[in-house]
């Protein structure tokens, strides 16, 4: 029983220096109860909602509203019992599919437009795309195959720090024990190195480092089995370590310059650098483990739902929640046609961070990754939520 009650303190005490960093607290006094810190300087201020009227949208009226709706539908599923969109999902699956019009309206009538605008009052921001690799693999290790894709190992410790702390809601503690002690967890670094205890169930092996990390960024991904089956695997968690950008590293490191600091561009450094791509690699701490998922579904978002391509986006669900309908004004890749439509908040990611982010899913395959890899411009967005609702609240 000491054993836990010390165990629990180590975790508290662990929770307490992750708040010192995330919430920018002074030293605590010794010998306080919990996590007696205190803000050293005030929080930022929140981003917020600007009203705006769904038909003065841009390009509104040519907008596909009829997939929107679709795709809106499919969410609904894990829409809450309790949630203010369950009443719009009721109406929309009344209606007829196909039906651009008929769509358009119903988005019209049903929902109220707000510009989103971050805490600094930006309302251009960022959006990229990602999508679902298919890397060939097997399901035994081989002078090939040999780069393991790691399900969760048993030792990774996490900790919601929302239960001792409400102002952290959505953000999570991880590490491993050691002995009474929590620990970070290991790095990418560690992990890749082999020799210092880490262990975690292997689903698959695949051949290339390189695409074995992107399958990482993207969160999901089918593998070809030398079998000739096919199996899907998706985000399981992650190591806790912070995700940092290998394409802003070699553009900060003068290895590509920035319109180079595509997936395309990454790749083909990788492959004309093989004897430093590791340490590249290691530039990025985190780590993403996989479950092996039903190979006839789509890849599944955060929000638990199939993701529907051109018409899922990651956010970030401090500034927008899982589920929203979001308008976005952009355009296509390397590109200066304009994407304009209806998209539903339906997964998050580790760079998907600010309020005016987006994350565009493109579908499953190399075609997909084409676009993907391609896409980073500005974008605006728009939340659509019920009228006559309490708007979600933003945190700081």
């Amino acid at each position: 029983m000491r054993y836990r009650t010390d165990a629990r303190k180590a975790v508290a005490a662990a929770a307490c220096a992750a708040l010192l960093v995330v919430a920018g607290c002074a030293v605590p006094p010794q010998g306080g109860p919990g996590c007696p810190c205190v803000p050293a300087k005030p929080p930022p201020s929140a981003a917020r909602y600007e009203p705006a009227e769904v038909r003065d949208l841009p390009d509104w009226s040519l907008s596909p509203a009829a997939a929107s709706l679709r795709a809106f539908v499919a969410g609904c599923a894990h829409i809450a019992a309790d949630s203010v969109l369950l009443p719009s999902c009721d109406a929309a699956r009344g209606l007829p599919a196909g039906d651009d019009e008929a769509a358009r309206r119903f988005f019209e009538t049903a929902f109220a437009a707000y510009a989103v605008v971050a805490p600094d009052g930006t309302r251009d921001g960022l959006v990229t795309g990602y999508y679902e690799p298919v890397l060939a693999g097997s399901r035994t290790r081989s002078e090939r195959y040999s780069q393991p894709i790691y399900g969760v190992p048993d030792d990774l410790v996490v900790v919601d720090l929302a239960g001792q702390y409400p102002e952290l809601r959505g953000m999570r503690l991880r590490g491993r024990l050691n002995g009474r002690r929590l620990e970070p967890y290991y790095s990418r670094g560690q992990i890749d190195a082999g020799d210092n205890g880490f262990h975690a169930p292997v689903i698959a092996w695949v051949a290339d480092p390189v695409e074995l990390f992107f399958l990482q960024v993207q969160g999901s991904g089918q593998i070809q089995l030398d079998t000739g089956e096919r199996i899907r695997v998706g985000y399981a968690d992650q190591n806790g370590h912070p995700y940092r950008s290998l394409g802003r590293h070699l553009v900060d490191s003068g290895e590509l310059s920035l319109d180079q600091a595509s997936m395309q561009g990454i790749k083909a450094w990788a492959a004309a650098n093989p004897e430093r791509l590791r340490a590249a690699l290691d530039y990025n701490a985190s780590y993403v483990f996989f479950r092996e998922l039903p190979a006839a579904q789509g890849p599944i978002g955060a929000q638990g739902v199939p993701l529907e391509p051109g018409y899922s986006v990651a956010i970030d669900p401090t500034y927008v929640p899982l589920g929203a309908p979001l308008y976005v004004a952009t355009t296509y890749p390397l590109s200066p046609d304009p994407l304009e439509r209806v998209v539903m908040a339906q997964d998050t990611g580790g760079a998907i961070r600010g309020a005016v982010r987006a994350d565009l899913y493109w579908g499953s395959g190399p075609e997909a990754g084409t676009v993907a890899g391609r896409m980073r411009q500005p974008v605006r967005l728009w939340i659509l939520w019920p009228r006559g609702a309490t708007l979600p609240r933003p945190l700081p």
